[in-house]
This record gives structure tokens, sequence and C-alpha cells, in this order.
């Protein structure tokens, strides 16, 4: 400053950026978003603004990375940041080190309340939970064919999984038509049994940015589903009422196929350490046989061979010879009972009784032969009779018909 107390603008303008910068090294601003036009070094340039002021703001490129949304003209900001003064152009603006959108807290609130309602209706109850199959041959995933999700799911089954089919069932992830594509996707897959087990999901992102996976429709899609549905939405941090409905929630679209196969990594391994176990039981068993193999010869061998099966040789030849002879002793007393029958049977033959010169005497009755007659008093004289005797055959008349009874003489 002068002696007569006049300042030059670069005085007074560094002035007011010591008082501002000074007074205000940190501050928290809310505003509307317009005139934004990021630059081609990568910084970001933009004003806030509400109904009765508006201020410049900046955001380095070094700071981009905490942004988690691509800001619109219109949307409504919270900024963190300091005040810094332009002292050529006699401007100030906020450098912003965090920028986020405002509003979040209603959207919590409807989340919690359309959490509330889908609860209530049993949507989010675990007795409706189904189980993720040990083994699924297809697994289907709904997500953006362009996103690092999908290709992260991807190389994840491909080498734990190898065997595992991957279908992609294309859908935006964000934006106001997402979820009603994501509900009718999961429905296709329903419809044509597209796959064992369905991941649903997408990588990170802003809260509204991941709000399709919490709309009615996509949330009643995954409860309805007869296929096992995975929710894998954003990071670990993330989460979406599709998480509630689903029947399991991976933390991230990665961990979702982790999960998937983690049977199948679990089973390899399994049998890669069996088949190492068993190959070293093999060799041990080879090497002890080889062991005990070593001090015997081939004559020894043989020797030891005979002793084991030579007694074996005699007690089979016993046996043999006592079979034989318990054999030889029942046939014997078959064949004797078999004579007795035949002589028996022989005996009460016909024939037998007709050599020792019996006859049969039958009836004729109306030229019908009838059976042997057993008394005379079954005829009446003039009958017709057939006399047999052992050959031949007689015709006779009865003339005269005489009871005899067996205690008579003839």
């Amino acid at each position: 400053m002068s002696k007569n107390g006049k300042m030059t603008v670069s005085e007074l303008t560094e002035l007011i950026r010591r008082s501002l910068e000074g007074g205000f090294p940190s501050v928290t601003v809310e505003g509307e978003l317009s005139n934004y036009r990021p630059s081609s070094t990568g910084h970001l340039y933009f004003t806030l603004k509400d109904a009765d002021a508006s201020i410049n703001a900046i955001m380095f490129r070094n700071r981009i990375h905490s942004l988690a949304f691509e800001p619109k003209d219109g949307m409504l900001l919270r900024v963190r940041g300091s005040l810094s003064v332009y002292a050529q152009r006699g401007t100030y603006s906020i450098v912003c080190e965090e920028i986020e959108r405002a509003g979040e807290g209603d959207i919590l609130a409807m989340l919690e309340e359309r959490k509330r309602k889908l609860s209530a209706e049993g949507l989010f109850d675990e007795e409706r939970k189904k189980a993720i199959p040990s083994f699924p041959e297809i697994v289907a995933v709904v997500s953006s064919p362009t996103g690092a999700a999908l290709k992260d799911i991807i190389n994840i089954l491909s080498r734990r999984a190898p065997g595992v089919k991957i279908r992609v069932l294309p859908t935006p992830v964000q934006g106001a038509e997402a979820a009603a594509i994501i509900a009718r996707r999961i429905e296709q897959a329903n419809r044509w049994e597209l796959a064992d087990v369905l991941i649903v999901g997408r990588g990170g992102g802003s809260l509204e940015d991941l709000l399709p996976f919490s709309e009615e429709v996509l949330v009643r899609a995954v409860a309805a589903s007869d296929i096992p549905v995975i929710s894998a939405v954003g990071h670990e941090i993330d989460w979406a009422l599709s998480d509630f409905a689903a029947d399991l929630r991976a933390p991230t679209p990665s961990a979702a196929a982790e999960l998937v196969s983690e049977d199948w990594e679990d089973t390899l391994e399994g049998i890669r350490l069996t088949e190492n176990e068993l190959y070293s039981n093999i060799i041990n068993r080879i090497e002890k046989i080889k062991l005990m193999a070593k001090p015997f010869s081939t004559e020894d061998l043989e020797y030891r061979f005979r002793s084991i099966l030579q007694p074996r040789l005699l007690r089979f030849d016993d046996a043999k010879d006592v079979l034989m002879a318990n054999m030889k002793d029942k046939a014997g007393e078959l064949r004797k009972r078999l004579d007795l029958a035949a002589r028996g049977l022989e005996a009460a033959s016909p024939l037998s009784i007709l050599e020792k010169g019996f006859s049969l005497v039958m009836p004729v009755k109306n030229g019908k032969i009838l059976p042997p007659l057993r008394r005379a008093e079954d005829i009446k004289p003039g009958t017709k009779l057939i006399i047999r005797p052992l050959e031949g055959k007689i015709t006779a008349i009865a003339e005269e018909i005489e009871a005899v009874y067996p205690e008579s003489n003839i």
C-alpha cells in the first residue's frame, strides 16, 4: 500500500485472496450444476447455483478418480473444497476435493420404505430362498455385455470351473429402462429354462446408478424366479433391494462367480489330493512288497507255495472220496426203493391177475360195452356178455343168473 493509502489492483486482489482462502479453508456447498464443461487437460469446470446466486467451481484432474458418477447439467450436487481466487481475472471459485449427488438422503428414505413394503409381502423371507446348485452346468449372467463385471465373471468361471457353460443375457444396468429390461431377462431365462443358476448384477457405481436393482419390477422378478438367483451389485459396501430378494447375495460380481464355482474348485482340489495320496500309497506298498520279497529265492518261494498248497490238496482229495462214497450209498438206497416200487406196481397190474387165469366179464347194452361185472345180479338172463381172458375175446349170452357169495363154493 502506498503512503497516501492507495492500493494497486494486485495488492487489493492479494488481500482478498488471503482473506477468502484463509477464512474458508474448507467449505461444503450444495447447488444445481450448470455450464458443465470438461477441459481437454482433464480438469472439470462448472457452475453451482441456486435461485439467487452462483459460484464457479473446478475439480482438478488428480481428484477425478473419486467421482462415482457422470455429472450433467441440472443435477443437484454437494461439493467439498476450498475457496480460491484467480487474480488475473479477479474471480473466485471453489476448488473441489469431493463431489457427490445431493438428495441421497431422500433416496435412502425411499428405499427403506420400499424395503419395508416388499419385506411385509414376504419377498425377503428366508424360507422361500432356494439353494444354489453345487455343480451347475449352465450359468446365465444378466448384465451389461460390455461391462467389466461380465468379463470378471467369465474369466473366473473359465479358470475355476472350465466345464460350466456361460450364457450372457445382455441388458443395460443403469437408466430409466434398465430395471424393466433386467426383469424381462430373468423371466425369459425361467420361461425357456436357460440356466441352472442366474447371476444378476453390475459393477460399482453411485447410489443413483444402482437404483434399477432396487426397482419393484426387478425385485419381484428376482423373488419369483424358479431358477436360483445370485445378486451381485456393485462393490462390497454397495447394496440394492435385489440383494434381499435373491437366493444369495454376493459382495461383487467376481465373488458371485467364485461362489458358483466353489464346489467345482473344492472337488477338483479334493480329486487332486486323493490322486496324490493314492499314488503315494501304491508306491509305498510296492516298495514294502519289494522289501518283503527280497530275501526269498525262486526255489524257496516254490517250496513255500507247496507247503501251503499240499495240505489243502489232501483235504480236497479226502473230501472228494467222502462225497463219492456218500453218493454211492445214496444211489444204492434209491435203487432199492425203485425196485420195490416196480414190484408193487407190477403186482397191482390187471395183466398179472389175468395171467393167473382170471377173466373180465363185461355186459353189452345197446351195443355199448359196460364196465366189468362185480355181482351176478347186476345183469339179467339173456344179456350179451364179452369175456376177456389174458388173450383173445369170448362172446356169450347169460342164460341163468345165480347169486354166489364169497364164502360159498363155486
